[in-house]
């Protein structure tokens, strides 16, 4: 209990505790709101059979139990796998590249740094939609651009290909989410004492040796949080993959969270659907577990 001492210095304190609750409360309304609300609702949804209006017929763990024995769920997972692991990988490949390239001095530097960060500015959709023309089969610039230089002979349906919707889509995933990683390894790189460089010169360590005793350990707890985030962010991408190619041709780019949406919304199986929506949400808190499991066993 709070007791005012002569100047009044408790009650102060205490009013000003209560405007700081009062600050926070719209924010915590809102994200309860938002995310929280959401999720329990769509937890208590997986544990019926239901049209959100007239039917709900309690299952229990139902859901649950048959997608571990339904072969679709596996391949949807698997080929989201995949699809991380290429897109995540390509980000780091080509973020630490421009990175360090950016990091170096030269003249007009940091128009390059704003160039390069434009693909993250542009709306998913707008990404989409963008590539989707550049790619068309008739009147695509790719197609263009190729036969101008002799490369093909014959338009390709980029995205009606089995064999390269999901490579299509792989790199325009690329070019959409390289620049948050750049960005983070560059503030990184430039946060990194010369005097560890200037040492280790002296001493007559090789770049890769710099790069692999002085770059990596100072980048790793920077790495860590941007794999983290990247690999749960592009495990459950939706926009992007949908808009270009709605998972086809065939199941060719049927994203785990793409078959979420066909069953809830196509087959308008509610209960299944939020099922395998709360399966994701473990599996990326899982990835993100095994990604600071690794990472502290390399420190």
């Amino acid at each position: 209990m709070n007791f005012m001492n002569k100047n009044g210095t408790a009650g102060i304190t205490v009013k000003s505790q209560r405007q700081g609750y009062y600050f926070t409360l719209p924010i915590a309304v809102m994200l309860a709101a938002l995310i929280i609300y959401p999720m329990v609702y769509g937890f208590y949804i997986s544990f019926f059979n239901t049209n959100l209006v007239t039917k709900w017929n309690f299952v229990g763990l139902k859901y649950y139990a048959a997608a571990f024995k339904e072969a679709a769920f596996y391949q949807s997972v698997l080929l989201t796998t995949m699809f991380m692991v290429l897109v995540v990988g390509g980000h780091f490949i080509l973020g630490f590249i421009l990175a360090s390239l950016l990091n170096r001095e030269f003249k007009g530097r940091t128009v390059f740094r704003v160039i390069f960060m434009l693909p993250w500015f542009f709306p998913e959709a707008v990404v989409a939609l963008l590539f989707t023309w550049i790619m068309n089969p008739m009147y695509g610039i790719l197609n263009s651009a190729l036969k101008g230089l002799g490369l093909i002979s014959t338009n390709i349906s980029w995205l009606g290909s089995k064999e390269l919707a999901f490579p299509a889509v792989v790199f325009v995933c690329i070019w959409k989410g390289f620049p948050l990683v750049m960005t983070m390894i560059l503030a990184g790189l430039q946060s990194i004492s010369r005097d560890y460089y200037e040492a280790a010169e002296i001493d007559g360590a090789s770049k890769w040796n710099q790069f692999r005793y002085i770059t990596v350990p100072s980048l790793r707890p920077i790495l860590t949080t941007v794999l983290i985030l990247d690999c749960v962010w592009w495990f459950k991408q939706y926009t992007l993959v949908y808009t270009m190619t709605a998972g086809g041709p065939g199941t060719a780019t049927n994203l785990i969270s793409l078959s979420i949406y066909g069953t809830a919304f196509h087959d308008l199986r509610f209960g299944k659907a939020s099922a395998w929506g709360i399966l994701v949400f473990f599996i990326c808190y899982l990835i993100s577990l095994v990604s600071k499991v690794v990472t502290k066993e390399n420190e």
